[in-house]
């Protein structure tokens, strides 16, 4: 059974693709939830604010207690005599108790700033999520622009073997030199390649010398042959192009390589494992969706974001600062105990004699240098106005960001639209064009620029659905929203 050459070229495209695809799918052991799972507990930065929260959360029993009591103990070094004995040491103990309301004040204050540490520990993990994830998009372009561009070249070596049966079968190949294998055209030096093209200059050296002279002036149709003026005919430059575009591609695939070593990298830092451990793609992705209405993206980052609620804990937290400091401005109550030692005296014949003496205390501050506690309110006042002004701030940059990752969205989704018709009709073009060349109906040219379009755009559209999910993904930490799809679990 004989096959037609454009069927032997449609072959090879889908054996490429075929055997592409199986073999990283099988080492696909891991998922991207996978990856934020493992984010989520070893990342450094996001272990940080989660300790930092814990010690935040520490501060609320220490704001909420009393003050120490204080004990003091004097020794007489000689005893005092006094009407009912000699008195030989005096002991004291004191506790003071703030104002009504502060330490509950207080207690609010530590509350507020540990709901504020932990907002800030939320926004470290969902940054974490959203470096995670374009890290991975990143790496699954640069994979996917490796995987097109190996399959390229192998689309390359087809349509260049069948441009050699058409060259040698066409009247030009007896005037000039096939190029030599791909293998062996990469070692060849430039001399080589001067060397074939003066041999089809020449015309041949066997030729004798008034031979080469009037093959300097070929005849009409000769002369229309070795140009390559009919459409039909391969020329020899042409073969030598798609030798060029094979080594191009070989070095972009090269770059292409070291990009992805330098992606595995920076994303393992993420993870907090070695720089080399291995990192799975798929071979294609599946579309994210935000699940909710774009027109609502905006109210729920407001309401949702983790920077504008910690904000939001802070001018909270002054507020309850200002009602401690109100109550520090008031006197501290302090109830204490006295207890004397009292030994007996040999003068005295009180009934008191050797008896030790209890007194009950009560001490009261006197809180009347009042610009302390002037100063510490306004301090309160000042930092509750830098919080307001603060969130104003912070939430006209995420609407800044929501709208620039909204026109990402958008744009993004347009263009996986247009490639995708583009692919198709770019397919449907290559297929025509490869049964016209296999006629000798279409040039090289025309099959090398059909084919190349081909897989810009499969790549384009390839790279525009992992933009989408980027810019997903973007909206979603905006929004703090953490979850993966069931289908990402996978």
């Amino acid at each position: 059974m004989k096959f037609k050459p454009y069927r032997i070229l449609l072959l090879a495209l889908t054996m490429a693709g075929w055997l592409t695809g199986p073999s990283r799918a099988q080492q696909l052991n891991d998922s991207l939830y996978r990856y934020l799972e493992i984010s989520a507990s070893a990342n450094p930065a996001v272990n940080q604010k989660f300790y930092e929260y814990r010690a935040a959360l520490q501060k609320i029993p220490q704001a909420g207690s009393i003050p120490d009591p204080e004990m003091s103990a004097g020794i007489l070094m000689k005893p005092m005599e006094l009407l009912g004995g000699r008195q030989l040491a005096d002991l004291r103990l004191m506790q003071m108790f703030p104002w009504f309301g502060v330490l509950k004040s207080a207690k609010d204050e530590m509350s507020l700033m540990a709901l504020a540490s932990y907002e800030s520990f939320r926004d470290a993990k969902l940054q974490v999520f959203y470096d995670v994830q374009r890290t991975w998009y990143e790496l699954y372009k640069i994979r996917k622009n490796i995987s097109i561009s190996e399959k390229n070249i192998e689309i390359l070596k087809t349509i260049e073997n069948l441009a050699i049966v058409n060259y040698r079968s066409s009247p030009a190949s007896v005037s000039g030199s096939l190029p030599a294998s791909p293998s062996s055209m990469g070692q060849k030096s430039g001399d080589a390649v001067m060397t074939t093209v003066s041999g089809m200059q020449n015309m041949g050296n066997s030729q004798p010398p008034q031979s080469r002279a009037n093959s300097m002036q070929p005849s009409g149709d000769m002369q229309k042959s070795s140009m390559g003026s009919d459409p039909g005919q391969p020329r020899l430059t042409d073969l030598y192009q798609i030798r060029i575009e094979s080594a191009e591609l070989q070095n972009q695939i090269e770059g292409l390589k070291d990009q992805d070593r330098t992606l595995i990298a920076r994303f393992n830092s993420f993870l907090n494992r070695h720089p080399e451990s291995p990192v799975f793609t798929p071979e294609s992705l599946s579309p994210d969706t935000l699940d909710v209405e774009l027109i609502s993206v905006s109210d729920s980052i407001l309401k949702r974001n983790p920077m504008l609620t910690m904000i939001d804990y802070e001018a909270q937290s002054s507020d309850a600062r200002k009602k401690m400091i109100k109550g520090m401005g008031y006197p501290m109550l302090g109830l204490g105990l006295n207890y004397s030692i009292i030994g007996k005296s040999g003068m005295s014949v009180s009934d008191m004699n050797g008896k030790d003496m209890v007194m009950p205390m009560v001490s009261i501050t006197l809180p009347i240098y009042r610009k302390k506690y002037n100063a510490m309110a306004a301090e309160a006042d000042l930092l509750k106005s830098a919080s307001l002004n603060k969130y104003t701030s912070a939430a006209g940059s995420l609407q800044t960001e929501y709208y620039a990752a909204l026109q990402q969205y958008q744009d993004a989704k347009r263009r996986v639209r247009l490639y995708n018709y583009q692919s198709q009709l770019a397919s449907l073009s290559l297929d025509i064009t490869i049964r016209s060349f296999s006629v000798s109906e279409a040039t090289l040219t025309d099959l090398l620029r059909i084919r190349q379009q081909t897989f810009d755009y499969e790549l384009s559209e390839s790279e525009a659905q992992a933009d989408v999910n980027t810019a997903v993904a973007l909206l979603k930490r905006l929004m703090a929203i953490s979850e993966i799809k069931e289908e990402q679990k996978q």
